[in-house]
């Protein structure tokens, strides 16, 4: 009989195979001389894959196999990664080992773990170039991922608003989703990911465990439905302070929503091109906008307020999930609920949420940190300190809101400490920086402003 393996002293991680066939695609993955992890991607009613784009495919299907393998490398976090394939060229390294090392970067502090220098992919020495891959000649439509929250619905709105050929996409099984993407009125596209059983029981033996970057393993998935469906971008809604660290722990930044930031955009945008079409877009269609500015935007998209949520207990694999889509007590429903506030009338707010999160004294420590008032900011997706800091002085000059608890809280105590002259809510409105939003979908950026 084979004795359990002990993920922590495993000392190789194996990219074992991929595979497709009938809409199923299997990646597999060992530690050491373990059992196979057979992880299943499952795209609905798939069309036969015409011989112009099988090398596109084939090129994103791998791909989509080394990225979804850090749900099960962290696992053990062995010193030797091996890819049966053989080794890689310079650019797919490049974009792996800065995956690995920042997408697993708040995972490794939590743990306690050092990946830098740990972290190296096998290299074939082929140079990275700037050839760019053929022209598929794909479908001028659109890929826009929901997931359920905000963001995603402005970014689909936008989409809407130009005339745009697209679809809502989105991979799992939460009928919250699913919900929103329905309410879109966009033709929808459903991807199931199936992780491979044997990584529960990794956990019980004693992984190591925590978050991963699961925007970048969808992204790759959506990569590969692209170029199977016929779509010639994929429109995220990331926004603009995804890219802003959480902290900074021994030299290393460490970033939450580091996949969702501009600098893992650009290295998987330029991939694309480079290795499976010239015509193949992946941009975030918020990126010059702060969350603010986004929140404003949803803030007039009424429809979806009664379907949409940014909790993210709803969105757990294992756990009690909120009876009405808010828990009330998580960063992400007090950033939303903060967001939303200068924006809404009160009575439209709370109807939301059911009820008033800020004027609970319990919840001090929980604004404090998205405030960054004796705290850093939150492991989770929620904007930068200074935008919470703006949202948080608008609703304490404003008396429907001075006499709720956390707010009269903010005028008393932490308004003294700061500099009110750069408090203002108006510069966070306005849209700044790079994008790499293609030209067609410009006219969707102009909407959202």
């Amino acid at each position: 009989m084979t004795q359990p393996i002990q993920p922590r002293l495993t000392q190789v991680f194996h990219f074992v195979r991929h595979s497709y066939a009938d809409g199923v695609a299997e990646l597999v993955y060992a530690f050491d001389h373990g059992e196979e992890l057979i992880e299943r991607v499952r795209f609905p009613a798939p069309p036969a894959l015409t011989p112009e784009r099988k090398h596109a495919f084939d090129a994103a299907l791998k791909l989509l196999h080394l990225i979804a393998g850090i749900s099960y490398y962290k696992a053990g976090v062995p010193p030797k990664l091996e890819v049966a394939d053989g080794p890689l060229d310079d650019a797919t390294a490049d974009l792996l080992e800065a995956l690995y090392l920042h997408g697993l970067a708040e995972f490794a502090y939590r743990n306690g773990l050092d990946l830098r220098g740990r972290i190296a992919f096998p290299r074939s020495g082929e140079p990275s170039g700037k050839v760019e891959a053929p022209v598929l000649h794909l479908p001028k439509r659109t890929l826009v991922p929901i997931g359920g929250g905000k963001d995603s619905l402005v970014a689909a709105e936008a989409i809407k608003q130009m005339g745009a050929d697209a679809a809502a996409v989105w991979v799992g099984n939460s009928p919250l989703i699913a919900a929103c993407a329905e309410r879109t009125g966009l033709p929808t596209l459903n991807i199931q990911r199936e992780l491979a059983p044997g990584l529960f029981e990794l956990n019980r033996l004693g992984a190591w465990n925590g978050h991963i970057p699961v925007t970048a393993v969808n992204s790759a998935i959506l990569a590969v439905a692209a170029v199977l469906y016929g779509y010639d971008s994929i429109a995220f809604a990331n926004e603009r302070s995804a890219s802003a660290a959480t902290l900074e722990y021994e030299g290393q930044q460490v970033n939450h929503q580091w996949s969702k930031g501009f600098t893992f955009e650009r290295l998987l945008s330029d991939w694309l091109h480079t290795h499976v079409a010239a015509d193949l877009d992946y941009c975030s269609l918020l990126r010059p906008y702060s969350e603010l500015a986004i929140t404003r935007a949803f803030s007039k998209l009424a429809p979806y307020f009664g379907v949409f949520s940014s909790c993210n207990r709803n969105f757990k694999i294992l756990g009690p999930k909120p009876a009405d889509r808010w828990c009330g007590q998580c960063p992400k429903c007090h950033f939303v609920f903060l967001a939303l506030a200068p924006f809404l009338p009160k009575p439209r707010l709370l109807a939301i949420f059911g009820r008033n999160v800020l004027d609970d004294e319990s919840q001090a420590a929980g604004f404090d940190a998205l405030l960054e008032y004796h705290d850093h900011k939150p492991f989770e997706c929620v904007g930068e300190g200074a935008e919470a800091r703006a949202a948080m002085y608008a609703l304490s000059q404003r008396p429907e809101w001075q006499e709720d608890a956390l707010v009269a809280r903010f005028r008393s105590e932490i308004l003294p400490q700061l500099d009110a002259s750069r408090l203002a809510l108006e510069p966070w409105l306005q849209p700044a920086g790079e994008h790499r939003v293609p030209a067609r979908l410009h006219a969707a950026l102009a909407a959202i402003g």
